[in-house]
């Protein structure tokens, strides 16, 4: 994935509010869960950005978000359940982008994460 330009208020946001107190990559992680969990608005409506091979959705997929992926799903990469058969799936966060008519507070939520994973940070 190509690195993004260093946006400055993000990069405060995140270190903050996001990961303001974690020591070490567990913490980081949950760090970015719980951020995740409070602020994502359950359901929204997403749309499959990149073609991954862990993943059976392609570009353009639209799909509905419900929920957060259990913690321990969660402790190397961002994961969301979207509706999916009978008892939903868990899609990489980085893989969707929410429709514009989604809640601004959504979107500035997954546009961090986002943004984390294209400057190329991790937690391991």
């Amino acid at each position: 994935m190509i690195k993004t330009n260093k946006d400055e208020e993000r990069e405060e946001r995140i270190a903050m509010e996001i990961i303001v107190d974690a020591n070490g990559p567990e913490e980081q992680a949950m760090g970015w869960y719980y951020y995740l969990q409070d602020e994502l608005h359950f359901p929204f409506t997403a749309i499959c950005n990149e073609k991954r091979s862990t993943s059976p959705l392609r570009v353009q997929d639209e799909v509905d978000v419900i929920g957060m992926a259990p913690e321990d799903e969660c402790e190397r990469e961002m994961f969301v359940i979207i509706r999916w058969e009978r008892d939903g799936l868990a899609i990489p966060l980085s893989q969707l982008t929410p429709i514009p008519a989604t809640e601004s507070q959504t979107i500035e939520a997954v546009t961090d994460w986002h943004y984390w994973v294209k400057m190329g940070y991790t937690f391991y």
